[in-house]
């Protein structure tokens, strides 16, 4: 199978840069009697009035307005305090929508337990629940919603991708001939600046023109003779991956990579179907008899088998033709999920077999 060119930004992360994940807790407030019931929420809200200086106690706050919520988003790589991130707003407790609330000031900790955004606004729930007291109707899911832009980056994240004067690609998915590609690729342009050290990492060591600004390495870039060039995350080369089956049985989806070989096999495809019909009937005793009517149980057995096809396939067929071949006998999806399963269990399937 021959693979499109792909960059080489579309298959590799930079070591060092990354994205971080922030958390938080707060309250949406201004339901429409959607919000919690449960004693946390009366708990935050008290927390909440203690910051203005109010006092609370439980028999004052009765309010079904209000929901407890957590804040989760991530920080991208290379944000700058100013700079605003979209939110996801999910319930703690047990509101029953989101629809029309808006998010008090909560501030966004990372790992390190330090505050890097604080999220406020208008929650958009993506749904609408409403009903009545003898129905009701929901679209969507209600009880999660997100912000977008609704948080603000007060602190940013040094991101350190150079070490020594190289840096490091890492594969997504690793391969070593991909790795083995994207390196030759590079020296093709570079030089011989680019080591594979496995199938997951290629390091490349940076020019001394660019070693001050290492930046300007990696972008694309009008250099000093006036050509554009394609640099590092422009390079286009042909990715390379294991031979590959995907089943999921609870779906019934298959998705099988063109790589996949299959040697010379048989395939037998056909169905059994048994019918098992209870008629009880009932019996009477003879005029002028001592009997008593009963029912007698009558169990009726049908066998019905369909034809079966043989498919025979030769060496180093294609799964095309496997497919072609199935297809042509009428097999569903989850005929072909059991087919392939035995296909591999006689060792005649090249490549991975994943079970979903």
């Amino acid at each position: 199978m021959i693979h499109p060119g792909v960059r080489i930004k579309d298959l590799v992360d930079i070591q060092g840069v990354r994205s971080n994940q922030l958390v938080g807790v707060g309250l949406v407030m201004g339901l429409q009697g959607t919000g919690d019931k449960s004693k946390m929420a009366l708990q935050m809200i008290r927390n909440v009035m203690s910051q203005f200086g109010l006092t609370l106690d439980d028999g004052a706050i009765k309010s079904k307005n209000v929901a407890t919520v957590t804040v989760t988003c991530e920080l991208p790589p290379f944000a700058r305090p100013g700079q605003q991130i979209d939110v996801t707003i999910s319930t703690m407790g047990d509101a029953k929508s989101l629809q029309g609330g808006t998010l008090l000031q909560v501030p966004l900790k990372g790992a390190d337990g330090l505050v890097y955004a604080v999220a406020q606004g208008p929650v958009l729930v993506g749904g609408f629940a409403t009903g009545g007291q003898a129905a009701s109707m929901t679209k969507n899911v209600v009880t999660v919603g997100r912000i977008p832009g609704g948080a603000i980056v007060e602190r940013d994240v040094p991101m350190t991708f150079t070490a020594d004067g190289t840096v490091s690609l890492l594969l997504r998915e690793p391969d070593f001939t991909t790795s083995e590609r994207i390196a030759k690729s590079i020296n093709s342009r570079f030089g011989a600046v680019a080591t594979p050290v496995d199938a997951g990492m290629v390091t490349i060591a940076l020019p001394g023109q660019f070693t001050s600004s290492p930046s300007s390495f990696i972008s694309l870039r009008l250099l000093k003779l006036k050509i554009w060039i394609s640099q590092i995350e422009g390079l286009t080369v042909q990715p390379d991956a294991i031979a590959r089956v995907v089943v999921n049985e609870r779906t019934g989806t298959v998705v099988m990579g063109g790589d996949v070989k299959i040697s010379a096999v048989a395939v037998a495809h056909g169905n059994l179907t048994v019918r098992v019909t209870e008629k009880p009937e009932v019996v009477q005793p003879q005029p002028f008899g001592e009997g008593r009517t009963a029912v007698q149980p009558r169990t009726e057995i049908e066998a019905e088998e369909q034809g079966g096809s043989l498919i025979s396939l030769g060496a180093s067929s294609t799964v095309n033709q496997l497919v072609d071949s199935l297809n042509a006998v009428g097999a569903t999806p989850r005929d072909i999920i059991s087919i392939l399963q035995a296909v591999k269990e006689a060792g005649a399937l090249h490549g991975d077999l994943v079970v979903m």
